[in-house]
């Protein structure tokens, strides 16, 4: 099942601001928490049972809560590899290791009594998960989850981001990756100009990265890494179907009740035949046969724009495409809207057979 997370930052944000956080979170169905024990400051003990409190807010709304750290904070807390029992009582689900061990440590982990959930760094780009993997780990219990990058120009490649990635799936790991809120302030460091996987993702808005992630085929957690996220960023996150693309389009005026149920209520997917030039959803042709599509707004057609072919075109009157590449128009098709443009680069993860949803925003 692929979800959606966000990010809370004990120590960082007052109590009950998390707590309401969480509120809001769950109240959008919400279901995975990211949070952080290689940044807290201050009274230990007052952070401590802050962070246990924030925990168990979480784990009342059935959430799964994993907190990073790293070989530092096992030395600072006096935790043992082979007694996990601490994190337990914290009331996690699990660790995610910012820095791992030598493998064995790792494997031995999966292992722990408690069932928690051993997360695995997936940026480096090394071999370590592959060295992970020779000291025959319990599977079930390990899971990855990619690094965020509060510094502007320091997220990752998509190259890189990929090729991380695949190495995670191609053994069919639980994955993660980190979208940035436009809204929110708080993350664990004081540098904080957008926090996300994905460098390209910096100044995009939350669902075109979130829609990307998704996209890619190899992410099940989208996880919203700042704090506090603004309630429509949740609600516009909500809506997104993790496994359909779904792309939000600006109409045009004055369209038919025919030609909008074309655009938003039927069914789509792209023919298994492709075209270099354009993607085709032609069930509607065949749906409205004999309905009379007459012709307008016939402009030449540009990268992302939503076309209807009208009846000049005979037996394709009714089919509905989106423009791959730039094109001629000889009046025999409709323009009725265009692919936002933030999210015309999602095209290209629409392959053959592959099913899409077209939304109004």
């Amino acid at each position: 099942m692929k979800r959606l997370g966000f990010s809370v930052y004990p120590g960082h944000a007052a109590l009950e601001d998390n707590l309401s956080y969480i509120q809001l979170a769950n109240k959008y169905g919400f279901k995975r928490v990211f949070t952080c024990l290689l940044s807290l400051d201050g009274d230990k003990n007052k952070v401590l049972k802050e962070f246990k409190e924030t925990v168990a807010e979480a784990n009342k709304y059935g959430m799964e809560v994993i907190a990073d750290i790293n070989p530092q904070v096992f030395k600072e807390l006096g935790i043992s590899y082979s007694d996990l029992g601490i994190f337990k009582t914290m009331g996690l689900y699990g660790i995610r290791l910012d820095i791992g061990f030598t493998g064995n440590e790792e494997s031995l982990m999966t292992f722990n009594k408690y069932g928690l959930k051993i997360e695995l760094n997936m940026s480096s780009g090394t071999k370590y998960l592959d060295n992970v993997l020779s000291f025959r780990p319990n599977t079930e219990n390990l899971l990855g989850c990619h690094n965020f990058y509060p510094h502007r120009y320091t997220g990752l490649s998509y190259k890189h981001f990929i090729e991380c990635s695949e190495q995670f799936k191609t053994y069919n790991l639980r994955t993660a990756a980190f979208v940035s809120s436009s809204q929110a302030k708080v993350g664990p460091w004081p540098v904080s100009e957008g926090i996300c996987t994905l460098e390209q993702h910096r100044e995009m808005p939350i669902t075109a990265q979130a829609k990307h992630l998704f996209a890619t085929d190899l992410i099940d957690d989208v996880i919203i890494a700042n704090a506090f996220a603004s309630e429509e960023e949740f609600k516009a996150l909500s809506k997104i179907d993790p496994y359909k693309i779904t792309l939000s389009v600006q109409i045009e005026d004055d369209l038919s009740d025919v030609e909008k149920k074309i655009i938003f209520e039927d069914d789509h997917f792209n023919r298994g035949d492709i075209s270099d030039y354009m993607i085709r959803s032609t069930m509607t042709r065949i749906k409205y046969r004999g309905h009379k599509f007459d012709a307008f707004n016939t402009r030449n057609i540009k990268r992302g724009d939503i076309i209807i072919d009208n009846s000049l075109y005979a037996q394709y009157a009714g089919e509905l495409q989106i423009a791959l590449k730039d094109m001629k128009n000889y009046g025999k098709t409709n323009v009725v809207g265009k692919i936002k443009e933030d999210e015309v680069f999602l095209l290209d993860y629409i392959k053959p057979w592959q099913k899409f949803a077209l939304t109004e925003g």
